[in-house]
């Protein structure tokens, strides 16, 4: 009897599972806020990108949680390397490569949780295709791209810490981001991922096996040129949506996640070559995860 209650509560408890981008109780790391303005298509054409994210996620509510003095902080350092070729392969489109490795700090309050402190989060890698602009007679309509990402299991991860900086099992989160130009100065901006997990065979100490459910998610954000060719300002979001049930040692968990955030942001451009992001995010209608605030910086540099 006291085994199975202690394995009702280790699935209850659900591990706070943080990798690079997302904080969940049971789904691993995502973009969720990473990304906004402008995100159809590297700024500059061909050539090698390095970027660097500083993230900071706060949340004292945990949702559908067992009530108490639950605190938890994450900053997330997103370390980015992306290769845009000038080789077409598909309809036109250019082949890339995106690679990502998060260091991940983490610090909580709650007689509930523990955490395994700060160390490198999952691998993402990501071949991709880029189409070229859309042309239309006073500029570009329209830019998108195609991503395949996979994240691999690499990061820190132990069964005793209920906070991780890695998820411990693999995930397929391909993706279609697009920028659509609805005049010289306004512009509105997609990502749209499908997220399907794999098993953490290693879950709990006592024996437990994982799978997350499938989700689809998605960052959405809308400019403005406020200083011509420097500085737009706007509003940037994001939301998750768990559409298959978790599986814990073969059997279904209702516990679907659901999160939607929403603030504002702008885009500086120091040249064609370097940009700054800046994004701040509130989130609502969390369910089965934490609900709190994001704020966001990116710098993106071509060389």
């Amino acid at each position: 009897m006291m085994k199975s209650l202690r394995l009702v509560l280790s699935v209850l408890v659900a591990l706070l599972l943080f990798s690079g981008s997302a904080f969940a109780y049971l789904q691993p790391n995502v973009n969720l806020g990473f990304t906004s303005f402008l995100d159809g298509g590297p700024p500059a054409g061909p050539g090698h990108y390095l970027s660097e994210y500083l993230q900071f996620y706060t949340a004292d509510k945990l949702n559908d949680f067992p009530p108490g003095n639950d605190d938890v902080d994450v900053w997330v350092l997103m370390n980015q390397y992306i290769y845009q070729s000038d080789q077409p392969i598909l309809f036109g489109g250019k082949w890339g490569l995106n690679v990502m490795l998060p260091i991940v700090s983490i610090d909580e309050n709650s007689p509930a949780l523990t955490h395994n402190g700060t160390g490198f989060g999952d691998l993402l890698v990501g071949p991709y295709i880029q189409w070229d602009p859309i042309m239309g007679a006073n500029g570009p309509l329209m830019l998108n791209r195609i991503e395949l990402q996979t994240i691999f299991p690499t990061g820190k991860y132990d069964n005793d810490d209920s906070l991780n900086p890695g998820s411990n099992h693999y995930s397929f989160n391909p993706y279609w981001a697009a920028t659509v130009f609805l005049g010289p100065k306004a512009t509105v901006s997609w990502r749209l991922h499908y997220l399907w997990n794999g098993k953490n065979d290693d879950f709990s100490p006592n024996s437990v096996d994982l799978e997350p459910g499938d989700a689809v998610h998605a960052n959405f954000a809308t400019a403005y040129e406020v200083l011509p060719k420097q500085l737009r300002l706007g509003i940037n979001g994001y939301w998750f949506d768990q559409i298959t049930d978790t599986k814990v040692n073969g059997n279904n968990v209702n516990d679907d996640e659901k999160v939607f955030a929403i603030g504002p942001g702008l885009v500086y451009h120091f040249s064609q070559d370097t940009h700054l992001f800046v994004n701040a995010y509130f989130e609502s209608g969390a369910e089965n995860r934490p609900e709190g605030e994001r704020y966001n910086m990116r710098l993106v540099h071509h060389f």
